[in-house]
C-alpha cells in the first residue's frame, strides 16, 4: 500500500505572528555573508519588493555598453574632403 503525503509550506513572515497562510513564493535575502531564502505569500514578496532592492550577483563582471561612434565619424570626414579638393586647386 503506498501512502501519498502532501507538506505545505507557509509563510514564514506569517508564522512570526502565528498565522497560517500557505507560502508560493521565494524570498532571497543576503546574511552574514551568505544567501538566504524564506517561504512567502504573494503579499509578503510585493511588501519585501518594495521596501528592498533586488539582490545582485557581483560575482560576475558586468559588461560595459558600446558608445555609439557612428554618427560622430562622416562629419570630419565631409571637412577633410573639402580641404582636400581646396588645396589640389
Amino acid at each position: 500500500m503506498v501512502t501519498e503525503v502532501f507538506t505545505r509550506k507557509y509563510c514564514d513572515p506569517h508564522a512570526v505572528r502565528e498565522e497560517k497562510v500557505e507560502a508560493t513564493e521565494v524570498i532571497q535575502f543576503a546574511w552574514e555573508g551568505a544567501v538566504r531564502e524564506v517561504d512567502a505569500c504573494e503579499e509578503c514578496l510585493k511588501e519585501h519588493e518594495s521596501r528592498f532592492e533586488p539582490l545582485v550577483d557581483y560575482s560576475r563582471p558586468v559588461k560595459k555598453r558600446r558608445a555609439k561612434k557612428a554618427a560622430p565619424a562622416p562629419a570630419p570626414a565631409e571637412k577633410t574632403e573639402g580641404a582636400e579638393s581646396g588645396d589640389a586647386q
